[in-house]
């Protein structure tokens, strides 16, 4: 099995975002392979700051000692209206399973925050990730030039209540 695809061997921690992740979160989104290309306008002057941090339900995915403890990836729960508003994982450690223990962390903070559904504004290389995480396709969001020229997957969690 290649590195790229092995499991992660350590632990890893999610833990809230802090402002002084900001930096970071922003390289993570504008590093991002998924917006290479002609998708490369789209997050090239995009800023995760402290505010934007401190206004949503930001979580970070920390790995343990082989990684450094380095950001892995990262995603933000907005409740109102719910939506996954972001979703990174570092190009390195993606097919890892890192994308899925963050899904599984923002469906227990929408359970906790009493949401029975979440929608997604899909990037379109990001499409085949959330069906196989389990949202459902309810859409699709109409090109908006010049920010987003090109149509867009919407799709939905259903949250359980367990």
């Amino acid at each position: 099995m290649s590195s790229r695809t092995s499991p992660i061997s350590q632990a890893i921690t999610i833990r809230r975002a802090a402002a002084r992740d900001a930096k970071r979160l922003t390289r993570l989104v504008r590093g991002s392979g998924a917006y290479a290309g002609k998708y490369a306008a789209a997050v090239a002057g995009y800023r995760v700051g402290p505010d934007y941090i401190e206004a949503h339900r930001a979580f970070v995915a920390v790995g343990g000692d082989e990684q450094g403890g380095r950001v892995l990836g990262f995603y933000s729960l907005v409740l109102t209206p719910p939506e996954l508003d972001l979703l990174f994982v570092a190009d390195e450690v993606q097919g890892r399973g890192i994308g899925r223990l963050l899904v599984e962390h923002m469906q227990s903070e929408a359970r906790a925050a009493g949401l029975d559904r979440v929608r997604v504004v899909s990037h379109v290389p990001a499409e085949d990730f959330y069906h196989r995480a389990g949202a459902v396709r309810i859409g699709t969001v109409l090109a908006n030039p010049p920010a987003v020229p090109w149509d867009r997957p919407e799709f939905e969690f259903r949250v359980s209540s367990e």
